[in-house]
């Protein structure tokens, strides 16, 4: 055995798990809004399409979103048929979508107007061929909420290991590896809060209520210290 070996085997180590979280209300919110039209030929339901498209994009400018936070994130043109016996499949129409990605950034309870209403607002404007694909909850700055949950799993392995020095009657040393797990993206996962936008029966398609919560991401890392 090398004196390297030799020196790390009689001084030892000890390794520990930390895992850690943080909670904050999510300041943005992804909005999917879909628009589908159908018509008896493929440049009627195309250009009704844009029509609505345009009138929901209208209605979210109008309510302080900007332009850069509006993108198509889906176009498509399909057919629709029937199924006719002795006689096959025979095209009853066309089908057009197109699909808007909206990112909506003042969503507190003082927003003025707030997602609830900005949402109905678009609903209206688009009438019954608007449909929403979804909506996700998330941070501007993630990252400053990651930077929290790090600490915290830090402190929770620190704490572990001066625990198991104590035990041990040792003290810890200097740290000789850290290692944080990668294994998958931190998750934002919701957790309730009474929190919405009021309804408003002065818009035709009345607002419902977007309740926030608060969200919680998570971060596990692997430290050694020496033991002296």
């Amino acid at each position: 055995m090398s004196k390297k070996k030799s020196d790390e085997a009689a001084t030892g180590a000890v390794t520990t798990f930390g895992s850690g979280s943080a909670r904050a209300t999510p300041d943005l919110m992804r909005v999917t809004i879909s628009i589908e039209t159908r018509a008896s030929k493929v440049a009627l339901a195309y250009g009704q399409a844009g029509e609505r498209v345009a009138a929901v994009t209208d209605s979210l400018r109008s309510d302080g979103v900007s332009g850069a936070d509006i993108a198509t994130s889906g176009l498509s043109v399909r057919t629709e048929t029937v199924w006719i016996e002795g006689g096959g499949s025979k095209i009853t129409g066309y089908l057009a979508t197109t699909d808007l990605t909206v990112v909506l950034r003042d969503i507190g309870e003082n927003a003025d107007p707030g997602p609830a209403t900005i949402i109905a607002n678009a609903v209206d404007a688009g009438g019954d061929d608007v449909r929403l694909g979804g909506l996700t909850l998330t941070f501007a700055d993630q990252e400053s909420l990651l930077t929290r949950a790090r600490d915290a799993a830090w402190d929770n392995a620190l704490a572990k290991a001066e625990q198991y020095a104590a035990r041990a009657g040792r003290t810890l040393g200097p740290v000789l590896e850290i290692t944080e797990n990668t294994t998958s993206a931190p998750q934002a996962y919701p957790r309730l809060q009474a929190m919405s936008a009021p309804m408003d029966a002065a818009y035709g398609a009345a607002p419902v209520p977007v309740e926030l919560g608060e969200s919680e991401i998570s971060a596990a890392l692997r430290a050694t210290w020496q033991l002296d």
